[in-house]
């Protein structure tokens, strides 16, 4: 299906190929190192698309090859490097550089030197203590020591470690969401991202490393708190300035390193790095360098400052330098305010040596959060200077150590945080923080502008992610700043535009709120909370959305806008009474409530009128005789008003209403109108409910009418939805397709993808996902594994579904796969059992039971002919009536009829119609039955 992309809605689309390059990851340190012949050319291009975060679709566009074989490659590289999921692939992928990825623990890019004192220590605290904190002043080394101990570690335990620098964090509510990330259990549309942290780590063995925990103390505390408490085999190490002040901590005080009479950890590390900055020149008098490094107190950062100085001021240099900065400390005091004093003053030291344009450029990086490259320092912290003098300047302060560098694709580099925050203090001094953060915002804004108007592909998510933590900073300062709200309204509604697409609805929500606060106008402002509805239903967040919904209203009834108001009453009557499932509690009587509120407050123009009859639609039973023209009036109404998003909302009652009345093809037509609409609705938080609901019903209507190949187009579609990301929910529609069809192999990988996604989510109830957990437990039967098909079935009962309904005939789909398997097996009248119900009872046959009345009418009539039923051919019209929209189910009354006959050669002409229809499975089993004796059952 072609999406047009100007605006609309788009469905994923043709990326550029990536650059060829096998790798492999190794799932403890997450390097990536050559594979050699592991892996095919094919399995490197896709790999390598994974590390961008796209999803199978958007792979599959890049590479000009199917969904299915993408999802081919996927399960054989999660295969062959032993990952849990696509996402861990990625995650790791992502780390092959110099910036680590979420989750992976960090490359260094200098050797760890001595500590063995320390190392062991705090291995033996981690032993022994669920969390541990390695405590100190900025620049003592607790961050080298702690991914030291990690790494050793993780070669001990089965899921390795997760590493989360916390320091590029400005928000403390994205605290867990940033955890959730790091471990694999980013944002899911029906969990939380506290029960999909607890839920990912909940059964997993290995080390969470936090580090600088002390600017997001409260935060923090709950997080560990969250994980200690609900992931048992899980050990936190948190590296903070101060102590977390939780009851089961143990607090390790990481001391400066040693310096003994011969040298120590401390002269070691000068010498080392002297050497390196030197490039091999003649090393350092030991004594001298022994003096130097006590007079820093041992602290790391300090002393690869002044190693880094060797080269251009010799020993000589230091000395008279460090001495004069240093003279008023207690020479090897060895308390924590005489390290950080004696740190700060060697950053000033080195600060003071550099050129004043070189002062200004780190003054000036101090506003990134986190990596920047040549480009975005250019356009915030040195306008003035030219690209390239810009370069030669962060050169220069990699050189002096004052940077960390990233040799990628951009270069990046990124201050520590001590030495960040030097160079803000510094820039506040010099007068100079309100420009530089104005420019900071404006570039933020821009980038995200830039990526709200791209489409994702190669470098688009890896592009937002660079940039997020920045946006979040800038956010952080202007909305503190009632001079500058309007600016932040801006940017927190462009980032949530573009969090949206990212598929991080909860966050988007979020932002869009933090934008309706700050709106300087109640338009905007009622614009956002809108949006911020929206992004709440397409994450079937339904109080949200009512909250939501109910404050625009009322803000819309401040201004006067009486349509606007009419609008948010009716939305809120219509989620509840089409989608009371999304709703934290039951709340009879509201929807009433809403619609009469919004009659009274209506303004009476087209806009009023079309949502209060589409609200009345829905508000209507299905069966009423009414009922259809009340919908169409509605789908009249909110065309004439132009409200793509309120037409679609009409349609789906429309096409509910013919699905109920037993008339697929007329619902299949209805479905094709919707697609129409979302092709021309604006992508976004106010479009993804009804974007994602109608591909949904869409895929369901093609099941109806037997055009598996449409379901399962309308099924990919839809899991690769680039705002709709949660596995598990994008793929269950494709399992019950492939299941019908016969593709088996594809049900079970898709299976153990939906299992993985929907247990790391934490095991949510969502009955909706039920049927394709029953096409797996089916499909294990088939492949006679009782084993799984007994663990599918439970699932599908954790699902939400009753046993007692799951048994019975009232869903439609649980007699339809029963059967099926009965058949397969061999035992009609098992199948014969499930299939009981009469085909006209109004009691079971309701929407959405209704879509499986055309399969539950063949296969009775199969199963019928199977046991030799002296009436098989009973009811034949009544079931050719039920089937007669289904091409399938037809056929397989055909072959029914047929087989009852004892028409062999009729049965076997039946197969090729079968390969037409995309069913090999019954393709199979026709020219299988076609083999056997008039008499004999079908083993």
């Amino acid at each position: 299906m072609d999406w047009p992309v100007g605006g609309s809605v788009w469905l994923g689309g043709p990326v550029p190929a990536p650059p060829c390059g096998a790798a492999s990851v190794d799932r403890h340190t997450g390097r990536v190192a050559t594979l050699g012949t592991t892996v095919t050319a094919r399995e490197s291009e896709v790999l390598a698309l994974l590390g961008e975060q796209l999803t199978n679709a958007q792979i599959a566009e890049a590479l000009s090859i199917s969904v299915r074989t993408v999802e081919s490659h996927v399960a054989a590289l999660l295969r062959k490097h032993q990952m849990p999921d696509r996402r861990s692939l990625a995650r790791l992928v992502a780390g092959a550089g110099g910036a680590p990825a979420h989750g992976s623990l960090p490359t260094p890019a200098t050797a760890f030197l001595g500590r063995v004192t320390e190392r062991t220590a705090l291995a033996e605290a981690l032993a022994g203590h669920r969390l541990v904190t390695a405590v100190g002043p900025g620049g003592v080394g607790k961050t080298r020591l702690a991914i030291s101990v990690a790494a050793d570690l993780a070669e001990q335990r089965p899921d390795g470690a997760w590493f989360v620098d916390l320091v590029r964090l400005t928000d403390p509510a994205a605290v867990i969401a940033a955890v959730a990330e790091a471990v694999g259990a980013p944002e899911r549309l029906v969990a939380s991202p506290e029960a999909a942290l607890v839920a990912s780590l909940a059964r997993r063995d290995g080390v969470l490393v936090l580090d600088n925990c002390e600017h997001l103390f409260d935060a923090v505390r709950e997080c560990v708190d969250l994980v200690v408490s609900g992931c048992p085999r899980v050990t936190v190490l948190a590296t903070s300035r101060t102590r977390l002040m939780l009851p089961y901590e143990r607090v390790y005080a990481v001391p400066g390193l040693s310096v003994t009479e011969d040298g120590g950890d401390a002269v070691a590390l000068f010498m080392a790095r002297a050497g390196e900055a030197a490039g091999g020149a003649t090393a350092p008098d030991k004594r001298r360098a022994a003096a130097l490094c006590r007079e820093l107190d041992g602290m790391a950062l300090a002393i690869e400052l002044a190693a880094s100085r060797y080269p251009t001021l010799g020993l000589d240099g230091l000395e008279a330098g460090m001495r004069e900065r240093l003279r008023f400390l207690t020479v090897g005091g060895g308390n924590a305010a005489d390290r950080h004093r004696a740190l700060r003053d060697t950053i000033g030291w080195s600060h003071d040596l550099l050129t004043p344009a070189n002062q200004a450029l780190l003054r000036g990086v101090a506003v990134f959060a986190s990596w920047f490259d040549v480009a975005a320092v250019h356009a915030v912290a040195t306008p003035a200077r030219s690209q390239a003098d810009v370069a030669d300047g962060l050169s220069r302060l990699a050189d002096n150590s004052l940077l960390i560098v990233d040799c990628g694709d951009p270069t990046r580099y990124r201050l520590l945080e001590t030495i960040r925050q030097y160079a803000a203090e510094r820039l506040e001094a010099n007068g100079e923080q309100e420009a530089v953060r104005d420019r900071h915002e404006q570039w933020c804004r821009a980038e995200m502008v830039a990526l709200g108007a791209a489409r994702p592909g190669p470098g688009w998510c890896a592009r937002f992610d660079r940039v997020a933590d920045d946006v979040r900073a800038a956010l952080l300062w202007s909305a503190a700043d009632d001079r500058l709200h309007s600016r932040a309204a801006a940017l927190a509604s462009d980032f949530a535009d573009v969090l949206f697409l990212r598929g991080r609805p909860t966050e988007a929500q979020l932002r869009y709120e933090q934008a309706a606060a700050l709106a300087p106008s109640s338009v905007d402002r009622i614009r956002f909370l809108r949006l911020a509805g929206g992004a709440a239903a397409s994450r079937y967040a339904g109080n949200d959305t009512l909250r939501l919904l109910r404050a625009a209203a009322d803000a819309a009834l401040e201004i006067g806008d009486r349509a606007g108001a009419t609008g948010d009453l009716a939305w809120m009557s219509i989620y509840l009474d089409r989608q009371p499932g999304i709703m934290a509690e039951a709340r009879p009587g509201e929807a009433a409530v809403l619609r009469e509120d919004a009659g009274r407050v209506s303004d009476e123009s087209v806009r009023s009128a079309a949502a209060i009859a589409t609200a009345r639609a829905w508000s209507t039973d299905y069966r009423d005789p009414r009922a259809l023209d009340l919908a169409h009036r509605a789908v009249q109404l909110a065309g004439d008003a132009g409200d793509g998003a309120l037409e679609c909302a009409a349609l789906d009652y429309v096409c509910t209403v013919h699905q109920d009345a037993d008339q697929p093809r007329e619902a299949g037509s209805v479905i094709e109108r919707r697609l129409q609409l979302i092709r021309a609705l604006p992508t976004g938080a106010g479009t993804g409910f009804e974007v994602v609901d109608t591909l949904q019903m869409a895929c369901d209507i093609q099941i109806t009418l037997g055009d598996l190949a449409a379901s399962g187009e309308y099924a990919d579609l839809l899991a690769g939805l680039p705002f709709f990301r949660d596995e598990h929910l994008g793929i269950v529609r494709r399992m019950i397709v492939d299941a019908l069809a016969g593709r088996f192999d594809e049900v079970i990988r898709n299976a153990e993808r939906f299992r993985i996604g929907w247990e790391s989510g934490g095991r949510q109830a969502a009955a909706g996902l039920a049927k394709g957990a029953y096409a797996a437990a089916m499909v294990h039967g088939m492949l006679g594994d009782d084993e799984q098909r007994a663990l599918w079935r439970q699932i599908t009962l954790d699902l939400g579904v009753t046993a007692e309904r799951l048994d019975g005939v009232a869903t439609g789909w649980a007699p339809t796969f029963d059967a099926l398997l009965a058949l397969h097996q061999g035992a009609p009248d098992a199948a014969l059992g499930r299939l009981s119900a009469g085909l006209d009872d109004p009691q079971v046959w309701m929407c959405p039971a209704i879509d499986w009345r055309p399969w539950f009418a063949a296969l009775r009539m199969e199963a019928a002919a199977l046991a030799h039923h002296d009436d098989a051919l009973t009811g034949i019209d009544r079931a050719r009536h039920a089937s007669r929209d289904n091409p399938v189910a037809s056929t397989l009354i055909e072959r029914a009829t047929a087989i009852a006959a004892g028409d062999l050669s009729g049965v076997e002409s039946l197969a090729a119609t079968f390969a037409t229809l995309g069913c090999p499975y019954q393709e199979a089993r026709t020219r299988s039955l076609a083999r056997m004796s008039p008499h004999d059952d079908l083993l």
